[in-house]
């Protein structure tokens, strides 16, 4: 059963939510970046990048940075930009776009539940990045961005849900990447305990975005005495698997250098149908194990040939995975996806002209666009301990920074 308590928040003012609250700084262009901070001096970036205006750069996550997010977030609350519950409370956040709607339960989550298999991961992490944020977490001592967990629908949960969202929203606002927000607290007692007893009913949860987050979390808690109740938990949003999408990850290779076109059609046709796609601006895949690819401005369907996919084995079958081990690797010569500079990655809920117009710029590039992997595909990779091959998923919804934190 999952383990979730209730705690207390720091959050924004009401009349600052919209103002504070900010995507990952991640997701922003350099440009863009700047002129937000520029122009917004409420925003979380501002925490998140506390050296903006600043002369006296420090290393980006070394120690000193991190001093000068804990003295910028500790401005923030000293002005007054943010409140703290002063008892323990559940959240419930919903989130519009224009690919669906999202909503969920904002709880803390247990370290004891990974470590028990619990909690499921599909990606391996790595040590560097691990170190890292726990670095983070000793200094500033606070987690800003949940991490996004998913489990089976339960009825229990989804009433609770319903009843508390019949309720005028604490938070209610819009946001220029086309997105509405709304948040609810949950303070009664006797709904707490429902919602307590209603995740026991839970025996699966598994991550979908956060790896990184919950592996740093846990050395945290590891550090800290086994009776330290909120260094053993981590901010979490929880979701329905159901209320998840769950985009492509397509890949953009700068040049197939040094093959030619035609070169690259013959290598494919090894083991793909390969057919010309006519008179079509944008094509995306319709169905597991088809591929379409955009070179030199034209469109190409690539189905595998009979006797190709040799088992449904729930990694060696996924069709990032088919991708590298047909196509990226014996052809192109690109065995490490992480790294290999040749490569980059187009999430499928992003604007395809956006692609399609990366691919005319760059001559003799090629992108190979894929069909998005499902919940169940995840889930299996999951179970049997295993992992997904780098940048597979792109899972909706993104959360914002800094409208509900954690605070340890």
């Amino acid at each position: 059963m999952a383990h979730i308590i209730p705690f207390n928040a720091l959050r924004p003012t009401r009349s600052k939510a919209n103002l504070i609250a900010s995507r990952p700084f991640y997701t922003y262009k350099k440009n863009l970046l700047s002129a937000k901070l520029e122009g917004n001096p409420y925003t979380f970036l501002h925490v998140i990048n506390p050296e903006f205006r600043l002369d006296d750069k420090t290393t980006p996550n070394s120690k000193e940075r991190f001093e000068k997010v804990k003295e910028k977030f500790q401005e923030f609350k000293d002005l007054g930009y943010f409140i703290k519950d002063s008892l323990p409370h559940f959240y419930i956040y919903r989130q519009r776009t224009l690919f669906g709607e999202f909503i969920g339960i904002i709880a803390a989550a247990s370290i004891h539940d990974f470590k028990n298999g619990l909690i499921k991961p599909h990606e391996k992490t790595l040590t560097k990045r691990e170190n890292t944020f726990k670095l983070y977490l000793d200094i500033c001592k606070f987690h800003a961005e949940p991490v996004l967990l998913s489990y089976k629908d339960e009825d229990d949960i989804n009433k609770i849900i319903e009843k508390q969202t019949l309720k005028r929203a604490e938070y209610e606002f819009s946001t220029t990447d086309n997105k509405d927000h709304e948040l609810w607290i949950i303070d009664d007692k006797n709904e707490i305990d429902q919602l307590i007893k209603a995740f026991e009913k839970v025996n699966s949860v598994y991550i979908a975005d956060g790896h990184h987050r919950i592996a740093s979390s846990i050395l945290y808690g590891d550090s800290k005495k086994q009776n330290d109740h909120f260094a053993n938990h981590f901010l979490s949003f929880f979701i329905a698997e159901s209320k998840l999408k769950i985009f492509e990850y397509n890949r953009f290779i700068k040049s197939i250098d040094p093959l030619s076109e035609n070169e690259l059609i013959d290598k494919l046709q090894e083991q793909f149908i390969v057919e010309p796609i006519e008179n079509e601006r944008i094509k995306k895949p319709s169905r597991k194990h088809e591929f379409t690819m955009y070179l030199n401005k034209k469109w190409y369907l690539l189905n595998p040939k009979d006797g190709v996919i040799e088992k449904d084995h729930p990694t060696s079958s996924l069709d990032t995975n088919l991708l590298s081990e047909l196509i990226l690797k014996p052809i192109l010569q690109i065995n490490d996806l992480k790294n290999d500079e040749r490569v980059d990655f187009f999430n499928g809920a992003r604007d395809y002209h956006e692609l399609t117009e990366m691919g005319d710029k760059n001559k003799n590039s090629v992108i190979f666009c894929l069909y998005p992997h499902t919940i169940e595909e995840l889930k299996k990779v999951a179970d049997i301990s295993s992992s997904m091959p780098p940048k597979s998923t792109w899972i909706e919804p993104k959360l914002r920074s800094g409208l509900i934190v954690y605070e340890y």
